[in-house]
């Protein structure tokens, strides 16, 4: 009779109870690391892997040791080949997520929404692998130092470097103004949507920050992703995407009902047909204003938006039959 490895065969209850009483902050880890929730779940199950194989009597600190290894199987993969083609080749868009997913982790602090934001999630492509952790240790999870630099094996010093340089990127690019509360910032969307379906061009104009961007993945046909600055582009990408034709609905696979939910901490726009989310339009919204547009419509983007839509329990649409 086949039998487990010894090592193995000592993997009791108690070690996988606590190893499951940590899965969700790894994988809001890994997810703020990897922007993908597919991905992360990958590198939190190969930790699980590693758990089971490790001599835990040895491990003092297992949240820190499992901390440690989610961290490094994410820099591996941001490391890989694959990765820093896809991400050079302009291809890359991170994987939305509905508020209330427990892979986005806490959002108790402004470091913890920014840290998980569509818009600093692209934001962070800009920064090398080590960077982009120090970032999401030190803002999302308020690791020190000393700890950050025990889990990548770096110094204090550099931890620190790494650091400023990282937050330098990220907010050199990163102009918002205050956060908009839940409320004022569904009215915004709701009125911007009105304007887009409408072919009011000079109230959906009015509606756009002077710096705003768009970025979108073109419903998954195009090769790179589409990014767009000053506000008649954006205003134009707007309209001719809510503008609705039966070219549209063909594609899409029948007649869209259009719902406002929450997605990665910001109101966002989510296109639905026959219970199935077919595309999300998110945006940022600052002094009553859109300050940024991200369109994600690729099936391959949304399987998970999809697993969590009806645990969701969605608002009524505010378009029935778009």
């Amino acid at each position: 009779m086949w039998e487990l490895p010894p090592r193995l065969s000592r993997m009791d209850v108690a070690a996988i109870d606590r190893f499951e009483a940590g899965r969700a902050r790894l994988a809001s880890l890994a997810y703020r690391l990897l922007g993908s929730a597919a991905d992360a779940e990958d590198a939190v199950q190969d930790a699980f892997l590693r758990w089971q194989a490790a001599d835990r009597e040895r491990i003092e600190v297992p949240e820190a040791w499992l901390t440690k290894v989610v961290t490094n199987l994410c820099l591996d993969r941001l490391r890989s080949a694959q990765a820093r083609h896809e991400r050079a080749a302009g291809a890359w868009l991170p994987e939305p997520l509905l508020d209330g997913d427990p892979m986005l982790g806490p959002a108790d602090t402004v470091e913890r929404r920014e840290s998980v934001s569509l818009a600093v999630l692209i934001l962070m492509e800009r920064l090398s692998p080590v960077e982009r952790a120090v970032y999401v240790l030190r803002e999302a999870f308020s690791y020190s130092h000393a700890e950050v630099a025990r889990i990548l094996d770096i110094s204090e010093s550099a931890s620190q470097q790494h650091l400023h340089r990282a937050r330098t990127r990220v907010t050199a690019e990163r102009h918002r103004g205050g956060e908009a509360d839940p409320a004022s910032a569904r009215r915004v969307v709701e009125e911007f949507l009105a304007a887009a379906t409408s072919g009011r061009t000079e109230r959906l104009v009015a509606l756009l920050t002077d710096d705003v961007t768009a970025v979108s993945d073109g419903a998954g046909l195009s090769t790179r992703i589409l990014r767009y600055r000053t506000r008649e582009r954006v205003a134009s990408l707007v309209q001719g995407g809510f503008k609705p034709t039966q070219a549209k609905r063909r594609l899409a696979g029948g007649t869209l009902a259009m719902h406002i939910a929450w997605v990665n901490g910001s109101p966002a726009v989510v296109a639905v047909v026959d219970e199935k989310v077919v595309g999300v339009v998110a945006f940022e919204v600052s002094d009553g204003r859109v300050s940024s547009v991200h369109g994600i419509a690729a099936a391959a983007r949304l399987s998970r938006v999809n697993e969590f839509w009806h645990r969701h329990a969605p608002d009524a649409p505010v378009i029935s039959a778009w």
